[in-house]
């Protein structure tokens, strides 16, 4: 008991700390797209007034995390993870939106109860996960029930406009100034997810050498054999 005591007062003090940005620059390092368009726009006023519970799903490093994380900041949300919502002590969060990101991990008590609570005034639930909640594998008729009724908005992983967006933020963050055609060359071969722009950059960084496109091509191991056009 007090085991589980303790987790709770931990998680309480971790509620009320500042969610923590993964771009700079707040709501201006979110770059809406083609991509994320729809997502943005659906949680731009979103809850209105009225409460309820929304879901924004998509494939790793889509950003949806990142849009939860304003969102959060704009309403006050608490913010937890599936895993830990269990340890969550339930006055914290009555009456109070709710961003719960790994959604998929909470185990159906807890996320059944989250989305009854999400109903009272001034309650909202925002829940973020890889696959769409409608096709989570769930025991509970009820809550299955709640999850194939809820409203699921879907984003894409980052379009060019995004990932060249990521890139400059990370390549700012170490004061790099990569040369003409850099972001362009790494937009059109990396993987399209945040962590494969940071990934990059780290690697072009340990060259400590300027960040031209021929230490882009080298890096990559790219080749002119490979089928790739190269400028």
């Amino acid at each position: 008991m007090m085991n589980t005591m303790s987790a709770r007062s931990a998680l309480s003090d971790q509620m009320r700390l500042p969610l923590q940005s993964d771009l700079p620059g707040g709501v201006e390092g979110f770059v809406v797209s083609d991509c994320n368009r729809v997502a943005h726009e659906a949680l731009s006023t979103w809850p209105d007034g009225i409460g309820g519970v929304m879901a924004i799903c998509g494939p790793a490093g889509c950003g949806k995390s990142r849009l939860a994380q304003i969102w959060a900041e704009r309403v006050g949300a608490v913010p937890l993870t599936g895993a830990e919502a269990a340890l969550a002590d339930p006055l914290e969060l009555e009456h109070r939106p709710v961003l719960l990101d790994i959604a998929q991990d909470a185990d159906e008590e807890t996320l059944f109860h989250l989305i009854n609570l999400a109903q009272a005034e001034g309650g909202a639930l925002l829940m973020v996960s890889r696959p769409s909640p409608r096709r989570w594998d769930v025991a509970v008729p009820d809550l299955r029930s709640r999850l194939d009724a809820m409203r699921v908005v879907a984003m894409e992983a980052p379009d060019d406009a995004v990932l060249a967006a990521i890139l400059r933020a990370r390549f700012a963050e170490r004061s790099i100034a990569p040369g003409d055609g850099v972001i362009d060359y790494l937009v059109r071969r990396i993987d399209r997810s945040a962590a494969a722009a940071a990934a990059i950059v780290d690697r072009l960084d340990a060259e400590h050498r300027p960040v031209t496109r021929v230490l882009a091509r080298q890096v990559l191991g790219a080749s002119d054999e490979s089928g790739e056009l190269f400028d």
